[in-house]
């Protein structure tokens, strides 16, 4: 049984078109990638939760801000490896990227030190153009872009 997550991607219009709100993720493997190493905020969730209720408690868990938006459209499920399935939905909202603050993860860091260190799940978070977008995310993730603008149409 794969394990499954739930994220809400964020959008809004900027000056140059339409943007994401994506978070680079956290914690020294991540350190020094740029392409492939952001996400849309998200979260797992396991049997008997709700897989909205977990996208927005995710978002504001990742941003330390509650999701700022009142309408959501889901862009469905997509498989991002081999053992996760990613449920997204979307909402036109707005917030400051450069306050955001995240909740952090404990790992052993360096590897077999036995030393424990904190690490923010998302160490920074931006408002990227769709094309910027579909180089920076995790390649199983880049699809849920192409679903928003579907769901947006030609006016996008």
């Amino acid at each position: 049984m794969p394990r499954t997550s739930a994220g809400i991607l964020l959008h809004r219009m900027g000056a140059a078109g339409r943007e994401v709100l994506i978070g680079h993720m956290g914690g020294p493997f991540w350190a020094r990638k740029d392409d492939g190493g952001w996400s849309i905020p998200k979260g797992e969730y396991g049997p008997g939760e709700d897989p909205f209720t977990v996208a927005c408690r995710e978002f504001e868990e990742e941003l330390g801000t509650p999701v700022p938006a009142a309408d959501f459209v889901p862009l469905g499920e997509l498989r991002t490896t081999s053992s996760k399935v990613l449920t997204v939905w979307a909402a036109e909202g707005d917030l400051d990227a450069s306050a955001a603050v995240s909740n952090t993860f404990e790992l052993e860091w360096p590897p077999r030190s036995g030393r424990m260190q904190e690490f923010p799940e998302i160490d920074r978070a931006a408002w990227v153009a769709l094309d910027d977008a579909r180089t920076k995310l995790g390649e199983g993730q880049v699809g849920f872009l192409d679903r928003l603008m579907e769901r947006l149409g030609p006016e996008g």
